[in-house]
């Protein structure tokens, strides 16, 4: 697996990928952690994975301004409304993605053991070519990337804290991606991604 080290485009073959590392300064990104970390409505949901069922290895919130849920993996949420720090964030993310976002997901993984498996963010409710936004917050994690079909595409990308990652065009179509579990010792990170849900 290769490592990404850039900044900017991605020139990956049938994906629009952009990886900004300094999207938010460290310091206001540190006080949208402390308070998401504290506020947001977290929940920790099971998933059924080859007939048995598990508590889901991370824990979710979910934001949005139309009601209208979000479904994946069989399990369904139900928005709160956005809370006035995340519509600032909504709003950055609005002016480099230029697009109007309904929806935020947010993870917290607490620590290397939580984790996020392969899978693309491809559910119906988000239309063709779906463009997802996802800011980080907190302790650097890996990101995994590996085409459909094309077996030497596969990376990796280190996502720091206040980086912007934007997937546009056939990108979730053709392509998995992942947070995987890491056996080393890390803090806390939460991960926001912005979607659009007509």
């Amino acid at each position: 697996m290769v490592e990404l080290q850039t900044s900017g485009a991605l020139h990956l073959p049938d994906a629009e990928i952009t990886y900004l590392p300094h999207f938010l300064p460290t310091e206001r990104a540190s006080r949208y952690f402390s308070s998401l970390r504290e506020k947001a409505n977290w929940q920790e949901d099971e998933i059924t994975v080859f007939g048995k069922t598990y508590a889901q290895p991370r824990l979710t919130a979910l934001y949005g301004n139309n009601g209208k849920p979000y479904s994946y993996s069989n399990i369904t949420m139900a928005p709160s409304v956005f809370t006035p720090e995340l519509l600032q964030i909504k709003e950055l993310v609005e002016t480099h993605a230029d697009t109007v976002f309904t929806t935020c997901l947010l993870n917290l993984y607490r620590n290397g053991r939580d984790s996020n498996g392969w899978h693309a963010d491809n559910e119906r409710e988000l239309g063709h070519n779906p463009i997802i936004a996802s800011v980080s917050l907190g302790a650097e994690r890996y990101f995994h990337l590996k085409h459909n079909t094309l077996a030497t595409e596969r990376y990796k990308l280190l996502l720091g804290h206040g980086s912007l990652l934007l997937m546009k065009g056939p990108t979730q179509h053709c392509w998995k991606h992942q947070i995987p579990k890491t056996a080393k010792p890390v803090a806390e990170r939460i991960n926001l991604t912005f979607r659009v849900i007509p």
